[in-house]
């Protein structure tokens, strides 16, 4: 009896460490809560454009919190910087800051926060957090312009600083901050709902210190990335070796209209490692769609991650197993002082990209192109009580079809899992109207699998000399079908529909004024496998739900049904189906017509 009750050594310590490292995931999380709660602006607050993560003390990333993968990689690459810079010179109380893309950030509005732990007078980790700032100066509001030309344009420029130090703010730096924005209350306030996430960070890392010990958790610390590779290695081995290629084209930089930007990656797999190879990708451009290495390892690491099972953490250990190849002063791996405040489309387009290569290595786990990203859209401008406004939020319309599956509707680029802040919301924070909000017909790929459907909004301005900003992409080059699935549908920008129906395109800054509407459409996700062997009934239901008309069932799907009564006519579908199909093998890829 007394055996059976016994505890091994070995099991006691597995049963702490899982304890351990459940703590320290939920502690990255709660500093996700806490940025949510205590935010003012409505781009973290419903978009949730932020990350949170906890690293050791030589800055790996332990925990990531339940936020952005496009933020993946990141924190690491930021927390690089500030060690470099303040080798030997971190101390206790300090606080760090940065956003500069060519010293440890992403882009201008993406800035980090960055906070020392210490335990008896040991550094131990790092509380971390990145998050979307609605404006950071430049000479467009939003400062996430798609029109700047280089970075000096696009705001203010934050090496690693020390925000705090040994617990006393820097006023001056506070001050200088302050003066270069254009909201400097929600600014700050954004920046201590940061500052407030890592302070939650410290006290709970020192209470769970304090229950294990410092040298057990900065032994579990290392165990959860070294355990995460483990897990990484294992399924990757299982992955087919190989080298498999994909190229995708962006619309344009919204500088050179209608000159396509090349995307191209190579993945190449051997036993347990896996290198995103993306030379080959376009020289950078003029405009702000540049991105930095860290965005370029992020989509790789993303694409990776989606395929392997759900159960790996997200941290340095699943990075070790990832290489990224990108040239310097290309557009993924800009060279200064090249633009990048846009960086994010680019981004959303190397998922797409990424997951054309890893369609070829397994054909049965990745889905069809997504609507390639989120419409950015920002209106500026100043409300009728002569107070200044900023409105920025971003759009993510759908999924590619999925091998076992439609593309999910009107739900966020899986590169940021962002939210859509909501109608009531954006009209009581600011002086516009949202006339429309609802899914576009016919906009979605087919296949056996169809893309998701994509929705548009109608916008009314309601204040004078507004400005309006719109950062897009997917209206020339369509996000793509796989096996035999048909190419989604393109987005559209237009201005006063169904008065002129003005199209603007897909990355403009132009002035409006009260009274004026503008639309975009959100691109429609690819479609997965040949059409013709869609589910009969899930065609009608499409047609019910008003997501295909009934003409596109017929001449897409062949499907043959009463439009008054809603019946199927089974024998006239399988004769139209056969007469439709061409009896050639299924493509890889369909780009459109």
């Amino acid at each position: 009896m007394a055996a059976t009750a016994m505890v091994r050594a070995e099991d006691s310590g597995f049963i702490e460490f899982e304890l351990f490292k459940n703590e320290l995931f939920s502690i990255a999380d709660e500093m996700a809560v806490t940025i949510c709660r205590t935010t003012y602006s409505g781009v973290l607050r419903d978009n949730m454009d932020f990350s949170t993560g906890i690293a050791d003390a030589e800055g790996r990333l332990v925990a990531q919190g339940l936020t952005l993968p496009v933020h993946l990689g990141s924190i690491r690459t930021a927390l690089q910087a500030v060690m470099k810079k303040f080798a030997g010179s971190i101390e206790e109380g300090d606080v760090f800051v940065l956003n500069d893309p060519f010293e440890g950030g992403m882009h201008l509005p993406d800035i980090f926060i960055l906070k020392p732990v210490f335990a008896a007078g040991k550094l131990i980790a790092f509380a971390a957090t990145t998050a979307h700032h609605v404006d950071v100066g430049g000479h467009v509001p939003g400062s996430n312009s798609v029109n700047s030309t280089e970075i000096f344009q696009e705001g203010l420029r934050i090496p690693p600083l020390k925000l705090v130090a040994a617990g006393q703010h820097d006023e001056a730096l506070w001050t200088l901050i302050r003066s270069n924005v254009r909201l400097p209350v929600q600014l700050c306030g954004d920046l201590r709902a940061q500052l407030a996430a890592c302070e939650i960070a410290q006290r709970k890392i020192l209470a769970l210190v304090n229950r294990y010990g410092i040298d057990a958790s900065t032994v579990h610390m290392r165990e959860i990335i070294d355990y995460t590779e483990r897990l990484a290695r294992a399924a990757v081995k299982e992955l087919p070796d190989g080298e498999f290629s994909f190229e995708d084209w962006i619309d344009d930089d919204g500088m050179d209209i209608g000159q396509p930007i090349r995307l191209f990656v190579t993945v190449r797999k051997q036993g347990e490692a896996v290198e995103f190879d993306w030379t080959g990708s376009a020289p950078q451009v003029k405009g702000a769609i540049n991105c930095t290495l860290s965005v370029t390892e992020a989509a790789s690491y993303t694409a990776l991650r989606s395929i392997l099972p759900g159960g790996i953490p997200n941290n340095d250990g699943i990075f070790r197993i990832i290489k990224t190849v990108a040239p310097e002063g290309t557009i993924a791996n800009v060279a200064m002082p090249g633009a990048c405040a846009a960086r994010a489309l680019t981004g959303f387009r190397m998922v797409d990209c990424a997951f054309g290569a890893l369609a070829r290595m397994v054909p049965d786990r990745v889905f069809a192109a997504s609507d390639g990203g989120n419409v950015g859209v920002t209106i500026a401008g100043f409300a009728p009580s002569g107070e200044r406004f900023v409105y920025v939020d971003f759009s993510c319309g759908t999924w590619g079809g999925r091998p076992w599956a439609d593309g999910i509707d009107g739900i966020s680029n899986i590169f940021v899992n962002m939210a859509s802040q909501s109608v009531e919301q954006i009209e009581s924070e600011h002086p516009v109207e949202i006339l429309a909000y609802e899914f576009a017909q016919d906009r979605c790929g087919a296949g056996k699998f169809r893309g998701g459907a994509p929705f548009y909004r109608d916008y009314r301005i309601k204040v004078p000399n507004a400005t309006l900003q719109i950062r897009a992409d997917r209206q020339t080059t369509r996000a793509y079908g796989l096996y035999g699935g048909k190419a989604g549908k393109p987005g559209s920008v237009s201005l006063n529909p169904g008065k002129g129906n003005e199209t603007i395109g897909s990355k403009v800054t132009i002035g409006v004024n009260e009274g004026d509407e503008f639309r975009y459409v959100l691109p429609g996700g690819g479609g997965w496998g040949d059409p013709l062997d869609r589910e009969p009934a899930a065609v009608l239901r499409d047609v019910r739900n008003e997501i295909i008309s009934p003409a596109a069932a017929r001449e897409e799907y062949g499907l043959v049904f009463d439009e008054q009564a809603l019946v199927i006519d089974h024998h006239a579908t399988a004769t139209l189906r056969g007469n439709l199909r061409n009896g050639g093998a299924t493509e890889f890829v369909n780009w459109g017509d």
